[in-house]
């Protein structure tokens, strides 16, 4: 590139527009930007915010110094009191303010967010809402660019080929002329559909805020299209949809037993058992429903036995090959049980099938979609994620014994741990579709069993029988919420050797607080320290390593004189490794609590488990590391992250241990041996990044399950040591990764199992996708 070019790339990319003060290039107080709606100063000294949001749309205005026409690039950093934060710019060109004329921009918790935007005539005025609800907060930047076409062509490309699944594997050089082709042929602008790609790669649709939108755009299977799909099924399973009955509201029993008989699927037995109803109009429901439709039948029983003893009288009845869990008051989706059967001809060997589900309130409104992982043997340990819809082989259900008694309240949980101990992984199979709503209005029960302890304690003890068998020493304990658990797995006796692997170079600063804290604050008696120095020149961290290696035996220095490739340099000190587990530790984490290498240890050991990660948080006690999502970004990303650190998570996930396709390399435990299996780490092509999601993979391909458990607490300080890809080499050794990884694991990374195919690939967050 020529100097001249230089030059005019570096104009297009400086500031031209500065919304916080007269001069352009420096960064002062917001003295344009005025509050407009449900704003309050507030006192920074007393509550460490400068803004109160006192409604749910809080409005700054500006009317001067307003951003030319073309392309420009927003930029944002706030501090705020919420577990995520979304903006919007809004542009009046004449007209007023309108959604048609807005910018979305999600927020990363404390660290600068840019997008690109485009002015298209000049305006009258700008609106600023800084959140979507109350709230505290600081703008700590808010600025404007412009940007040359060249400069903002260039970036928008960058974005699609990187965040947006229609542009994946396509090289940004061809987005551009991709787009203006496409355009042309809807005779539309290239840059309005530009945009519009653009755009997506932001949107972000929260379960809270926008499930009906999202709905609205989603395709349903309707009737005609599903007896298209059923016409050609070559095998047409009966499907007996158990209820048990028990003085449920009228209206909510009438519109569970319409949901039946709305089917498309034709081929359903409706096995009802009322458990000796006091309220008469159930019984009359009943008759009437069973005199309607010769597939409907009705056992009462003469004296109320709660809900297993009743599901047991309805399983009895039941003449299909699969029976399907439905409760008295909740609703199944017109086409559920025609994905059922579409399911079971892709899966004909299927012992156990469930959905994903929603909740129904008062008003019949849908809300709060529970979007599942396929088979996850740990977290359904931790929680009953597969009910609702529950859908079984019938003579599986009546093998182990059906529904036990003295399990009330878990009892499905207890069922599907049975009945899933006898199947391989791929019997048990995930529906991504939403094929259950879960009545949650005043009386439901679901509302009646969340209220109750005995549900809980029900759970633990499904749990705990299940593990007696296979693993008498663990021991179940409730978990952190309502209806959740944890395992605490055994250690081995004698407790193996764990090496702990630090690369490092120099940075005695960051250094020094991570190996005296893991020789201060890890209680696991049985480990080494081996801190592989990169060639350091600083004599205070080489003067340290000496001294740490002489006061603790724990401790050995292995000296690694090759550039700089954290794939070679774990792989060399897992030569030299004792141990018969390695933990792969970056030299910028911090233990909280003693036992983290305890839990890590008791899950590692497990034969089944191949990796075990950790909960990582940033110094300001949000999560860094909650599990690694395939797909997001491309590659992957971490989940959950910026949540704050006593958020419950995605249904409560980040307080389960689980199992996840991937987890950070920044804090590891593998066993040697199946470190050495799978061959270590790719030092050929993943010298940096990436490394970690690669060796996971190839651990899950080897036949074991990873696992991220959040017992294991720890800080961290994300690549404070090798710092950022911030010139041309770097960033092509980051584009060669990501190539060999989209060209290595492209159909993992677009469909983990761990996931949802619902849920976004562009956030962190289990927003919708």
């Amino acid at each position: 590139m020529n100097a001249r070019n230089r030059e005019r790339i570096d104009k297009g990319s400086r500031w031209l527009t500065g919304w916080l003060n007269d001069t352009p290039l420096a960064r002062l107080p917001l003295a344009r930007l005025q509050p407009h709606h449900q704003l309050l100063r507030v006192d920074a000294q007393g509550t460490g915010y400068e803004w109160q949001a006192i409604g749910e749309e809080p409005k700054f205005l500006l009317t001067r110094g307003l951003p030319l026409p073309g392309w420009q690039m927003l930029e944002v950093a706030m501090q705020h009191d919420q577990p995520s934060v979304a903006v919007k710019l809004y542009l009046d060109t004449g007209l007023g303010f309108s959604e048609a004329q807005s910018i979305y921009l999600p927020l990363k918790s404390g660290r600068v967010t840019k997008r690109l935007f485009y002015v298209p005539r000049r305006l009258k005025a700008l609106r600023f809402d800084p959140m979507e609800s109350e709230g505290c907060f600081t703008i700590q930047q808010l600025q404007i660019a412009w940007l040359t076409p060249w400069f903002a062509h260039d970036r928008l490309a960058q974005r699609l080929a990187n965040m947006h699944h229609q542009w994946r594997g396509v090289n940004k050089r061809e987005v551009i002329s991709t787009l203006k082709h496409q355009a042309k042929e809807h005779g539309r602008h290239w840059r309005d559909l530009a945009l519009e790609k653009y755009e997506a790669t932001f949107e972000r649709l929260t379960a809270r805020k926008s499930y009906s939108r999202w709905l609205e755009s989603r395709h349903q299977l309707t009737a005609t299209h599903a007896q298209g799909v059923i016409e050609k099924l070559p095998r047409k399973p009966l499907i007996s949809v158990l209820v048990p009955v028990y003085n449920p509201r009228i209206e909510w029993l009438r519109e569970c037993l319409d949901s039946v008989m709305a089917q498309h699927y034709p081929h359903w037995q409706l096995s009802i058992a009322d458990d000796a109803s006091s309220d008469p109009e159930v019984q009359q429901v009943l008759s009437s429903y069973a005199e309607q439709d010769a597939r409907v039948k009705v056992v009462h029983r003469p004296v109320n036995g709660h809900i297993c003893a009743a599901s047991n009288s309805a399983l009895e009845s039941a003449e299909g090959e699969f029976v399907a869990l439905l409760d008295h008051d909740d609703c199944l989706a017109p086409h559920a049980l025609t994905h059922v059967a579409e399911a079971l001809h892709r899966q004909p060997d299927a012992g156990l099938l469930y959905s994903d589900e929603d909740k129904l309130n008062e008003a019949g409104e849908r809300f709060d979609p529970h979007f599942k992982p396929e088979w996850n043997p740990d977290l359904l340990l931790t929680q009953n994620y597969i009910s609702h819809l529950g859908v079984y082989r019938t003579d599986l259900v009546r093998e182990v014994g059906g529904f036990r008694e003295g399990f009330e309240g878990s009892q499905d949980h207890d069922l599907a741990l049975r009945v899933t101990s006898r199947l391989a992984p791929e019997q048990i199979v995930h529906i991504p579709q939403v094929l259950y709503h879960w009545r949650a209005g005043e009386g439901s029960t679901a509302l009646r069993s969340g209220e109750k302890d005995y549900t809980s304690e029900a759970g633990i003890k499904a749990v705990s029988d299940h593990l007696a068998q296979r693993v008498p020493d663990a021991r179940v304990e409730a978990g952190h919420f309502p209806n959740t658990y944890r395992v605490r797995w055994p250690l081995p006796e004698p407790t193996p050797l764990v090496s702990l692997l630090i690369p490092t170079r120099d940075r005695v600063e960051i250094l020094k607080p991570c190996v005296d804290a893991i020789l201060e604050r890890t209680d696991y008696p049985s480990l080494e320290v081996l801190i592989l120095d990169n060639q350091s020149t600083c004599t205070e961290t080489l003067a340290y390593m000496q001294a740490v290696s002489e006061r603790d035996e724990r401790v050995r220095i292995l000296r690694w004189n090759e550039p700089f490739n954290y794939s070679a340099i774990n792989n060399f000190g897992a030569l030299y490794a004792k141990g018969s587990i390695l933990g792969l530790v970056n030299n910028d984490i911090e233990p909280i609590h003693g036992d983290w290498l305890c839990e890590m240890v008791s899950q590692v050991c497990r034969p089944e488990i191949g990796c075990v990660g950790a909960k990582l948080y940033y110094p300001n006690d949000t999560i860094q590391h909650g599990g690694v999502i395939l797909g997001i970004g491309g590659v992957a990303g971490h989940a959950h992250k910026y949540f704050s650190r006593n958020s419950p998570g995605y249904f409560t996930r980040l307080h389960l241990a689980h199992n996840l396709s991937a987890v950070t390399a920044a804090c590891l435990l593998v066993r040697k041996a199946v470190f050495e299996e799978v061959g270590g780490l790719n030092e050929e092509h993943l010298a940096v990044a990436f490394n970690d999601v690669d060796l996971c993979l190839k651990v899950c391909e080897a036949g074991y399950r990873n696992l991220w458990t959040p017992y294991a607490e720890l800080y961290h300080h994300e690549s404070v040591s090798r710092g950022a890809d911030d010139n041309a080499r770097k960033r092509a050794r980051a584009a060669g990764e990501v190539e060999y990884m989209r060209r290595t694991w492209g159909e993992k990374l677009d469909n983990d199992p761990a996931y949802n195919p619902n849920l976004t690939l562009v956030h962190e967050d289990f927003s919708l996708r």
